[in-house]
């Protein structure tokens, strides 16, 4: 009697947490469509988000996210055609086409030359407008399997031609990677100029979005060209972002305001939130963790649109595979996420710190209080963290290295390897005083989460592949005949 009270009361615990859904009309259809990919996004992840929460408030437990309180959860497989651990290419064709491919492929079948339908354009095809999204370059694999079909992700150019061509109606992201290509004898036109001949208006920004949307057609959000010349693979992760930066909330709602305004028979909307995987790859803690929590809030935004639209709405959210390995403890049975937040830079971002005040200050300049003032600045060590004897010892270290390295001048290679030690040096002490671990720079095979809510949601419970989410979604939409 005891074990029935217990799990009945767990039940209703986990209810008390979740997003109630009103339930839909008889044969509702999912007319608007969210399909939120956050890139490297394991379970782990996601708890280690709602964990860092709960230890700002001061407390042990979880301060729930939106999106994970969602009514219906399931668990996902990831392996591609080819590999045990999947890359984005192959994930990605999975999660937009319902079908397994090669790693690193785009959109066609391990062959790589067979074309497969995606998601979006069988939305197109019914009518639907049609939105893709991500914090990322608009090229890059999670977008392009939306709309690309090539054998190998790194085909930039090639992906970026088939963008215009797809014939969507909005796109957002930093930036085309290689807009230009001198093997293409088919025309003179950089990719900008192919997209605007094909009617798309690219604007830099959200105030450029807002002053020109209306007039607009077909449109291509990009980041502020100052953004761009800094750094173009992506916009600034959250911890980095300064006054004028384009955010993906930013991205979230150009994105509805624009395919609303097209009165279209509903639309389909892929929001990626990509800096999730690249800080993983890197193994930042910090920066994942804000990321993981900025995607969450454009979640709320969909959620927002979904409240005023129940009985026509679908918002899925999971992601294409875990990246690095992520462990929450490492044999001290506690966790300090909220040390967290005296990290006040992502680890890319103070790599091109440390290049830039090498060539402001030189090997003479960069003497250690100079650089460990900057180091409590940026990483709080020696500040809000004392590191231990070992853990200074080894900054102490890589700090005479890099300085080594900017004295002798020995070329790009050397600055560069005495950048990411000391980088990873002040890294490490915010993951060991955290209690984050990390298996690797690269995926894993651990599960991922499909969190689901609206129209069709009940279909995203229990244990499934990756290959069935798209599949699912467009028996929601009747985008499946």
């Amino acid at each position: 009697m005891k074990r029935i009270v217990f799990f009945i009361s767990l039940a209703l615990c986990f209810c008390g947490a979740s997003y109630a859904q009103k339930a839909p009309k008889k044969n509702a259809r999912a007319k608007y469509v969210f399909y939120f990919i956050g890139d490297g996004m394991g379970v782990n992840q996601v708890n280690g988000a709602e964990t860092y929460l709960a230890a700002r408030e001061g407390r042990i437990g979880t301060s729930p996210l939106l999106f994970p309180s969602f009514p219906y959860v399931g668990l996902i497989t990831t392996q591609s055609a080819t590999n045990g651990v999947t890359d984005s290419a192959a994930a990605g064709t999975a999660l937009a086409s319902g079908v397994k491919t090669k790693n690193h492929a785009v959109g066609v079948l391990k062959d790589l030359q067979t074309p497969v339908p995606t998601i979006a354009e069988k939305a197109k095809q019914h009518g639907a407008a049609v939105g893709i999204t991500t914090s990322v370059s608009v090229d890059h694999a999670t977008p392009a399997v939306f709309y690309a079909h090539v054998p190998k992700r790194t085909m930039y150019y090639e992906i970026g031609k088939q963008l215009p061509a797809s014939g969507f109606d909005f796109f957002a992201g930093s930036d085309f990677l290689q807009p230009t290509s001198d093997k293409d004898s088919t025309t003179t036109l950089n990719l900008y100029q192919q997209a605007e001949a094909a009617g798309y208006q690219i604007v830099h920004g959200y105030p450029q979005f807002l002053e020109q949307y209306k007039q607009a057609q077909r449109m291509i959000l990009l980041q502020p060209e100052k953004s761009n010349a800094e750094y173009n693979q992506c916009i600034p992760y959250v911890v980095d972002q300064q006054p004028g930066d384009l955010k993906l909330q930013d991205i979230t709602r150009a994105a509805i305001t624009f395919l609303e305004k097209q009165k279209k028979d509903g639309f389909f909307l892929m929001i990626e939130g990509g800096m999730i995987d690249k800080a993983c790859h890197a193994n930042d803690g910090a920066a994942y963790v804000k990321e993981l929590i900025a995607m969450d809030s454009c979640v709320r935004i969909a959620y927002e649109f979904y409240e005023k639209h129940p009985d026509e709405t679908l918002i899925v959210i999971t992601a294409d595979h875990e990246t690095g390995g992520l462990s929450l403890g490492r044999g001290a049975y506690e966790l300090h996420l909220d040390l967290l937040d005296v990290q006040r830079t992502s680890i890319p971002h103070y790599q091109r710190h440390l290049r830039r005040m090498a060539k402001e200050l030189g090997g003479s300049g960069l003497t250690w209080d100079v650089v460990k003032a900057d180091i409590q600045k940026y990483w709080g060590i020696w500040q809000e963290i004392e590191p231990t004897k070992e853990q200074a010892e080894r900054i102490r270290r890589a700090y005479r290295h890099y300085v080594a390295a900017v004295c002798a001048q020995e070329g790009s290679k050397t600055v560069s390897s005495g950048i990411d030690e000391l980088t990873y040096a002040c890294a490490y002490v915010i993951d060991e005083n955290t209690g984050i671990g990390w298996q690797s720079g690269g995926h894993s095979n651990g599960y991922v989460g499909v969190y689901a809510v609206g129209v069709g949601a009940d279909q995203f419970t229990g244990r499934f592949d990756n290959t069935e989410i798209p599949k699912r979604i467009m028996k929601a939409a009747r985008w499946d005949k």
